[in-house]
């Protein structure tokens, strides 16, 4: 005898839907868009509430300068369904999308993709040609929000580069500068040599890297008296040799004590404590401690400057400018007032001058760079310690690996310069 079929699942209790099994999208998906913007369901929202108290969120805007990517689909669909849930609690709701069409990611990017030399092309040609490059990028994005299903006023976006935007940027910017926010200084900033602009913290990401760190000897000139100036130096330790054109001041602490080291052929300087460890570096065997100062004694001592014609002044740190410590280095800052946050405040409280000899493109330029000018930075930080090294201003060099600031657009590495610039006042607002 043969069994029957049966059919099982009709004795099982399961949910009944119309819903297909599958999505089926390349079917559905032009349904859906059709019946979203050609059926104006924003419009319909909008005069459902109308007349009602308004929720408006102001539509931070993309850049205009490439497809949408899946940041920009997190933020569009999260703003959308904030919209929605907001019109649906009853709340007039307009939406205006908008377009960030200035600045230096839209430059950038139109550089890269359109293999352009913004040092060769008329200043109106680039402005024109970046302005075709993000109307064209402004409609590409507006077609894949749309695909995100976002809902707002597709057809009237704002834009930054429309004139009625420029001129209302320019009214409160014109406000801005008659209440005094407005003001110009000499003030040290991240800045990227390969973007040729100023950098925010929030625009940094930091990477490790291989940097030579280099004992710098500086010849003292004068002692006031405390010691026989004749082959004696101040050692300074440093990551960064290429800044060394711009050093003004030696930095020390106030309350440490500095030894006079001599070696049997010269008399060193540095914090007692660091004295071991930097010999050891130096691989200098036989030495002995002639002498003892507390740092604030050592105050206006006077120093050469290793290859300039310049003199180099010891000056003592504090908890608001440079920060003396022992864990690296002698004791003994170099400071460069035009290339550090801290060097250049405590250049602002001893009466340093603040000397910037590398250009927006990070080279070496003028006679303040000494024989290192019209070198990019990075190269010449290799030649100024080979030259300290041949002329005897070089008590040793490490290569360590550290953290170090970098580009969130090009990713290269960034340096600290004292740029001229426009600045807002936030204190005063």
């Amino acid at each position: 005898m043969s069994e029957e079929k049966k059919d099982y699942g009709s004795t099982l209790n399961l949910p009944k839907t119309d819903f297909p099994m599958r999505g089926n999208l390349p079917e559905n998906e032009p349904k859906i868009q059709k019946e979203k913007f050609t059926q104006e369901l924003y419009e319909k929202m909008l005069k459902k509430n109308e007349g009602k108290k308004s929720f408006v969120l102001h539509d931070g805007p993309p850049y205009a300068n490439g497809e949408i990517h899946i940041g920009h689909a997190l933020n569009k669909i999260l703003k959308d369904t904030i919209v929605r849930y907001k019109n649906l609690q009853g709340f007039y709701t307009p939406y205006v999308p908008g377009y960030d069409t200035h600045g230096m990611p839209t430059e950038k990017k139109a550089i890269e993709k359109l293999g352009l030399n913004r040092d060769e092309i008329p200043v109106t040609k680039f402005r024109d040609t970046c302005k075709e490059f993000t109307s064209k990028y402004k409609d590409v994005q507006t077609e894949g929000f749309k695909r995100l299903g976002v809902l707002g006023d597709w057809d009237h976006p704002y834009i930054t580069y429309q004139p009625q935007m420029e001129a209302k940027q320019i009214g409160v910017f014109a406000d801005m500068y008659k209440k005094g926010y407005i003001y110009k200084g000499l003030k040290p900033v991240y800045w990227c040599t390969d973007c040729e602009t100023a950098l925010a913290e929030a625009e940094i990401e930091y990477k490790d890297v291989n940097s030579i760190t280099a004992y710098v000897k500086f010849p003292v000139k004068n002692s006031k008296n405390l010691f026989d100036e004749t082959n004696s130096y101040f050692v300074i330790w440093t990551t960064t040799p290429w800044t060394l054109p711009g050093n003004m001041g030696i930095t020390i602490n106030p309350e440490f004590k500095y030894a006079l080291v001599n070696t049997g052929k010269e008399k060193l300087i540095m914090a007692t404590e660091t004295v071991e460890k930097v010999m050891k570096v130096a691989e200098i065997e036989e030495y002995k401690i002639e002498k003892e100062f507390v740092g604030k004694d050592l105050e206006g001592v006077i120093c050469k400057h290793p290859f300039l014609d310049r003199d180099s002044k010891v000056v003592l740190g504090s908890d608001d400018t440079i920060l003396v410590e022992l864990e690296t280095g002698t004791g003994a800052v170099h400071t460069a007032p035009g290339y550090g946050k801290e060097d250049y405040l405590c250049g602002l409280k001893n009466d340093l001058e603040i000397v910037v000899t590398v250009d927006a493109k990070g080279v070496q330029r003028g006679d303040g760079s000494g024989p290192f000018k019209d070198m990019y930075y990075a190269k010449s930080n290799k030649e100024i310690v080979k030259w300290l090294e041949e002329n005897n201003l070089l008590l040793a060099k490490q290569e360590v690996n550290h953290s170090y600031p970098h580009c969130w657009r090009c990713k290269k590495p960034i340096i600290f310069r004292a740029t001229s610039q426009w600045f807002a006042s936030v204190d005063r607002f």
